[in-house]
């Protein structure tokens, strides 16, 4: 992935060859435990920045998944309907969904990963 970008709500965001895949940074799947289930949205379906698209249930809690960016729904990780684990494994490689986005210039209002490390390390 180029140029990860990433939400106060801890969601990165990467491109690849042109397309925008969303998923939840290691400061996220560390709070959260042991992940054991993700809800994604079906492929098609519109997400809209800032607002909820999924989630992630772990043995500790569920948690929101805030989508970061606006767009519509063109991918979704298969992979971890079966070994949602995956994203406690390696949450940088194990993306949610792929988005195409409204408007690429979205990206730009998202905190690069100096500024995340940065707002993680307020958080306590």
């Amino acid at each position: 992935m180029d140029n990860l970008r990433f939400t106060k709500e801890h969601e990165w965001v990467g491109t690849q060859n042109g397309t925008v895949y969303v998923g939840i940074s290691d400061y996220a799947q560390h709070s959260l435990g042991d992940i054991v289930f993700a809800d994604l949205p079906k492929v098609g379906s519109q997400v809209q920045a800032g607002k909820v698209f999924g989630s992630v249930e772990s043995v500790k809690a569920v948690s929101d998944i805030y989508a970061p960016v606006t767009g519509k729904v063109i991918e979704i990780n298969e992979a971890l309907a079966d070994a949602p684990e995956l994203l406690n494994e390696d949450p940088y490689e194990n993306w949610l969904v792929a988005v195409e986005l409204d408007d690429e210039t979205q990206l730009d209002a998202l905190m690069s990963l100096d500024d995340y490390d940065a707002f993680c390390a307020m958080q306590g």
